[in-house]
């Protein structure tokens, strides 16, 4: 697959000088310092030559409104909504990059959505991007390290992601009104009281990839009333069986719509499969779409689950 209690939020010693306009531009600022996924490092003044790595951080930083000093990304997970300002920014990469493509653009900064992106076969190692002087900053969602993974993602978890990156990248008023809008929409969404069953399917045939209980799909799952069929496996995204999925006979299925592996190619799947054809969720339709960057932990969570909720009461 292309792949994420409180989660532990970094202290933040110091803080950013605010930023005033909706497109915040890069300031010297006092000296913040940061443990994120457990490599510690400082940011002074904003980074001014971001390259990022994952839809996750690309939307990030448009909706912050810092789209101009993104100057490449890479692995993409399918196209920016139109809800987020349409800036052209190069793809180097459409997986993790090599760090070879990442210095060509001579970053200050590389913003990625998994620690993975982070290695010698990748981006390159923290450590070694930090001697030359690019910080690097990661999802505290996808951490994994003991300590720092998080216990069960929530909403309020997301919300301080967004603020520490604010901060991260000198935008403190604009990631300040993101969260605003956000608390505001999430708090208008009422979820369903019919006591449905949901299975997440986000990719994989013969053992499919299921969303697991403890990251962003479990927590878009409870907002909307749905009790996820896989609730109690401790990860974010885990291998499942087709015959405990059998066995479980979701009420709904949520379909994960990746360019790789459409939600329009897993209904057929699973129409087509005596095995899988008789589950209450294919004989009813009772499907629910979501593209793959909205099912991982970051500023599209909201409006994503907004839609889903939608989708859900139009069901009978």
């Amino acid at each position: 697959m292309k792949n994420s209690a409180l989660l532990a939020v970094p202290a933040l010693v110091l803080t950013l000088a605010a930023c005033s306009t909706p497109a915040p531009q890069p300031t010297a600022a006092a000296a913040v310092q940061i443990d994120n996924c457990g490599f510690e490092f400082t940011v002074g003044a904003a980074p001014e030559r971001i390259v990022t790595i994952k839809s996750t951080s690309t939307e990030l930083l448009l909706a912050l409104g810092l789209g101009d000093r993104i100057v490449g990304q890479a692995f993409p997970d399918g196209p920016v909504p139109d809800t987020l300002p349409q800036v052209d920014v190069p793809v180097i990469s459409d997986f993790a990059p090599s760090e070879e493509a990442v210095l060509d653009l001579e970053p200050d900064f590389v913003f990625g959505g998994w620690e993975s992106n982070f290695t010698a076969d990748a981006a390159g190692d923290r450590a070694e991007l930090a001697g030359l002087g690019i910080g690097t900053y990661v999802s505290p969602a996808a951490c994994k390290e003991e300590g720092y993974k998080p216990e069960k993602l929530s909403f309020d978890n997301v919300f301080s992601y967004i603020d520490e990156a604010g901060q991260v990248f000198g935008a403190e008023d604009a990631a300040a009104a993101l969260v605003a809008d956000q608390k505001a929409a999430l708090a208008a969404i009422e979820p369903d009281t019919r006591g449905l069953t949901a299975l997440w399917w986000s990719s994989g045939d013969d053992n499919p990839y299921v969303g697991a209980g403890i990251g962003a799909p479990q927590m878009m799952l409870d907002a909307v009333g749905l009790t996820n069929i896989a609730a109690d496996v401790d990860d974010t995204w885990t291998s499942y069986s087709w015959e405990a999925i059998i066995d479980a006979n979701p009420d709904v299925i949520v379909l994960v719509d990746a360019s790789w592996n459409t939600a329009a190619s897993k209904i057929a799947a699973l129409e087509a499969n005596p095995a899988t054809a008789g589950l209450s969720a294919v004989v009813g339709k009772r499907y629910l779409t979501i593209p793959f960057a909205a099912g991982e932990a970051g500023v599209r969570n909201v409006e994503a689950t907004a839609d889903l909720a939608a989708q859900l009461a139009a069901l009978r």
